[in-house]
């Protein structure tokens, strides 16, 4: 009986120690593949299982530029993670001249968010930028991991309330400034979209005409 325990111990260890290596591996593989998931993981601990469920709730969707992901007058159903790319929420004046309202890059949030909050049509729409990949998440899904996962929605809503934090801080450090300084506030506030969308998508941004960004980045020069 002592030899068959000598026997069978080495064996359960090795298998518990498999174990661990593996759930090691897989959180690792999550963490590197999914940043939303890397994301989230900042603020606390996130278990495998809440990992698998977080995941398995959103869709990985690629689109290319100037694609349409949500349009105006239209309810907002789905919540977006931007993993590559920038996003623009955008809209049409009475002069049907598109008005950029904001970039959204890298590891944000992105929705319209009073029509998703609240099942109201939009005044707004979302388009790629550039070319995207995100993950997105329906409405109902999303409510159904909420309840999954209770800590969830206080958290994300922190994130997406520091964000227009932030939103607000940018759009204000513009204001009273003439063209040629908002361009150059655009691109050291936001370089990291500067160099990546269109010059028409930052003119209707900073409020000016394309003719006359292309005078100030000739000057610039």
């Amino acid at each position: 009986m002592h030899g068959m325990l000598q026997e069978i111990v080495p064996v359960l260890c090795a298998n518990k120690l498999s174990s661990a290596i593996l759930n090691f591996v897989q959180i690792i593989s999550l963490l590197m593949s999914d940043p939303l998931i890397r994301l989230l993981s900042s603020f606390r601990h996130i278990t495998l299982a809440e990992r698998e469920l977080i995941t398995s709730s959103f869709e990985w969707r690629s689109y290319r530029e100037d694609a349409v992901l949500t349009v105006p007058d239209r309810i907002c159903k789905e919540l977006f993670f931007i993993c590559e790319g920038v996003l623009r929420i955008m809209s049409c004046n009475d002069k049907g001249v598109e008005v950029t309202h904001y970039f959204l890059g890298e590891d944000r949030f992105c929705t319209i968010l009073n029509s998703f909050n609240n099942n109201v049509p939009a005044a707004e729409s979302i388009q790629a930028a550039c070319d995207c990949k995100v993950l997105a998440v329906s409405r109902s899904s999303l409510g159904t991991l909420y309840g999954q996962l209770p800590w969830l929605q206080p958290l994300v809503t922190a994130i997406q309330q520091q964000a227009l934090l932030d939103k607000i801080a940018i759009r204000n450090a513009y204001l009273g400034y003439d063209a040629a300084k908002r361009y150059e506030l655009f691109v050291s506030l936001q370089a990291d979209v500067a160099t990546r969308v269109s010059l028409n998508d930052v003119a209707s941004y900073l409020g000016i005409t394309p003719q006359s960004l292309s005078r100030i980045r000739k000057s610039r020069n």
